[in-house]
This record gives structure tokens, sequence and C-alpha cells, in this order.
């Protein structure tokens, strides 16, 4: 079998790339995978996007990755359900909002939108529950009588919000669907229910693959975009890539009381929190070696609105656990993450606080975040001539997939890279003035 392009993965970067390369390029792509697609870490997402970071090549890539999103949803008739409700970021500390005024501008400068100040209710657009034209981009930042105004049921303690505009979610199941579809159409892209065992390399470039069931492919390129087992995909083509995995865990609970508005925007509690277990509550989480719990919880505990305006699901996440470990299955759960999560929510939407006597119904799934330490992307060429990169999408791999399958894409074909194309190589490594950016840099990005 001879293709044009092998792509190692079926998640949605190995989806999103050779839709591009079918698509967009009329190449003949082989996909692989032992599992159906978008079925091991895909579809564990919190389906989000957002072009809020701190680093101007990564704003660059999410914008233009938001550029695709909404070029299919329009193709599309958007079967995806794409939306822009936003991220609404809640703090009652004065000095985050004075650091958020920091860094909207800062953020803005990189592409991220026009910054405005809202002291009161007037002049503040709230989102529409539904779509994703016609809404602003930018940022907007809300003071205390603002945020009273328009989102009444959070929590009187906060002083302030960052309204992140170009932002939002869609169903990544029905776009990975769609994308599959469409290349399937094309009649270029193949997929293999099977294992690559062996990367062919002659004389310093790629030749082909090897598989578990025997067969062998004749290529000149592949594709690394295997997820959580990249790594392990890397070291076939000889390449020791600076990857870890982090056990991320998420919940949706059924809202039967209706106590979080169907029209929410991603919600965000931006300040540190400790949990207010009583006495006999924290002695039996003390002897059953949850001290993890008892002390200062770190930030970030958020959560949105799940399905249509007749849903009663809410999902929440909040990562508190910080576990590092190579990728298993079934991953580690942890059950205390339900009732963790509710008292974290209750904090910034106190009505929450009404299920902590009985909790709803809930269902908690999860997956691996595979990042680089600095916690963007590797995108591009590496090691033998002909093997790319599309990993280390840790947990913003469906709002990145697009942009990234458009940028590998570039690289394989020739065509011009856009500015931000370097910044996401793995020979960014050997650049010294970027590690030590990376070294300096305090925040991530990461939720």
């Amino acid at each position: 079998m001879n293709t044009d392009v092998v792509v190692v993965g079926a998640g949605i970067a190995g989806v999103a790339a050779a839709h591009s390369l079918t698509v967009n390029h009329g190449l003949d792509v082989v996909i692989i995978d032992p599992r159906p697609p978008l079925t091991l870490t895909s579809d564990k997402s919190t389906e989000c996007y957002r072009n809020w970071w701190p680093s101007r090549p990564m704003v660059g890539l999410m914008n233009r990755s938001i550029d695709l999103l909404e070029q299919m949803a329009a193709q599309s008739g958007n079967v995806f359900g794409l939306s822009r409700r936003g991220y609404l970021f809640v703090t009652a500390l004065q000095e985050r909002l004075d650091e958020w005024q920091s860094q909207a501008g800062l953020i803005s400068s990189y592409g991220g939108g026009a910054v405005r100040i809202h002291e009161g209710p007037d002049g503040y657009e709230p989102p529409s529950p539904h779509g994703y034209e016609s809404e602003p981009d930018g940022i907007d930042i809300l003071h205390r009588a603002a945020l009273r105004s328009h989102y009444p049921y959070l929590s009187t303690e906060a002083l302030a919000a960052l309204h992140v505009r170009r932002a939002g979610w869609f169903s990544a199941q029905q776009l990975g669907a769609w994308m599959l579809d469409a290349a399937g159409e094309s009649d270029n892209l193949h997929h293999l229910v099977d294992t690559v065992v062996d990367i062919e390399i002659n004389a310093g470039r790629v030749a082909g693959v090897v598989l578990a069931s025997g067969k062998r492919i004749t290529t000149d390129s592949v594709i690394n975009a295997a997820g959580p087992m990249a790594g392990m995909v890397a070291t076939l083509a000889g390449i020791d890539l600076p990857l870890h995995s982090e056990v991320h865990l998420k919940v949706a609970y059924r809202d039967h009381r209706g106590l979080i508005p169907r029209e929410a925007p991603m919600l965000i509690w931006s300040d540190p929190q400790g949990i207010e277990w009583d006495a006999e509550e924290r002695e039996a989480l003390a002897q059953a070696g949850r001290g993890d719990l008892l002390g200062e919880m770190p930030i970030y505990c958020h959560g949105r609105p799940e399905g249509g305006a007749d849903s009663p699901y809410f999902v929440a996440l909040w990562e508190y656990h910080g576990t590092v470990r190579e990728p298993t299955w079934p991953i580690p759960g942890d059950d205390l993450y339900p009732e963790v999560v509710a008292r974290g929510l209750s904090k910034m939407i106190p009505s929450f606080a009404a299920y902590l006597d009985g909790l709803p119904h809930s269902t908690v799934d999860g997956g691996y975040y595979t990042k680089t330490r600095e916690n963007r992307p590797l995108i591009g060429p590496a090691g033998p001539d002909g093997f790319y990169l599309a990993c280390a999408y840790s947990g913003f791999g469906v709002m990145v997939a697009a942009g990234a399958a458009d940028l590998v894409s570039r690289h394989i074909t020739g065509d011009a890279l856009p500015e931000y194309a370097d910044a996401f190589l793995l020979s960014r490594y050997e650049d010294p003035a970027y590690m030590e950016e990376i070294n300096q840099a305090r925040d991530s990005g990461q939720l």
C-alpha cells in the first residue's frame, strides 16, 4: 500500500490533519489508530475554545484555529453547534483585577481584540446563548456594579470579572464526524484500525510504516498525532519528546433545581479557596490521607452549561490533583471529585450550595493532558525528513486542532508559513533565548 501521508492517531488532532490534507490539499492520507476515531481523549474534552493566551504565538495560532472553526461552521450549517458565550473569569481580589488589567492590554496587543472597561452596567453586551455570529470579540472587564447587574447569581464577594469574548464551546464529536465525512467524500482518506509498530527510515528520511497486523505502508510523510501516546510513537522515529501527562477529570451534574442559568458563559473562579469542611469531615479526610483537600486549594474551579436550553446538565472541572503519570486506562479516578467540585463551585455560585446536603446525579470522566513544560504544542517537522509532529495539545486539543492541522499541512506541502510557525517546532528548545523565556514565565495559560 502506498500513500502521500500517514497520520498516526484518530483523535481530534489526527482527524483535523487528515481533513486539511485531503480536502484542502488533495493529498492521499491513511489515518491509523487501534481505536475508533475520537474515543480515547477527544471525547472527554470540555469542548471549549478561547483566544486568551499569555503569548503572542499562542494567540496567533488560536485566532487562526477559531477562524477555521467559524469557516467550517458556516460550511456545515453549524452542525457542531459553535457558540460564543465567552469565558467569564471572576475574582474577589483587587490584585487579581490589577493583574487582569495589565494582562488584557498585553494580550490585546498580541491580537486578542480591544479591551473595554465597564464600571457600571451600561455599554456591556451580554453574550447570546446561541450561535457565534455578530458577537463581540476582545475583552470586557466588569467592575462590581456591572458584574452585579448582569450576573446577579454570582457571589457578592466578587469584585470584578474579565470576559474573554472570542471564546465559547462546540461539539467536538460532531465536528470530528463532519471532518471525517468531508474527507471521505474526497476519496482521499483511508482509515485503518491497526497499530503502528515501526517507522522505516532510509537515508535519513521516512520510507514507510509497519503495522501490528504485518501490513506495510509506503510513504514519505508521517504525522505523529497520537495524543497521550505521542512520546511512544516518536521513539519509533528515534526522537525523545519533552512531554509529560497529567490526569484531568471532569464532572457533569444534573442541575435539576435549575440553579445555574442556561444562558451562562463559561464561569471561572480565579482565586484560591479553602473548602469549609466541618470538624468531623476534616478528621475523616485526614485519616483517609486526603490532606490535599484540607488546605488552600488552587484557582480556576470552573464550569459551563452543557446541551441546549432544555438540558439540565452543567459540566465542571477543578484540577487540584496535579497527578503526573504514564498514561494508562482506565484513568485513575477520585470518588470525592463530584463533592469537592460542587463545594468549589458554591464559592462562586452560592445557590449551588443547596446541593451539598444531597449531590445531584453526576457522572465523572476524564483523560490525560499530554503537554510540554510550557504548555505549548509541538507542530511541524522533527527528526528524520518526512516526520512531523502534531501533538502536545494538552487540554486545548479541540480548540487548537484546526489551526494546528493547517500549520502542519503547510509544512508538508511547502505552503507559506505564518509568523508563529517556528514557535511550535521541537527545535525551539535549542534556542537559549526561548529557554530563558519559558524559565521566567509565570503563566502557562492552563485552566
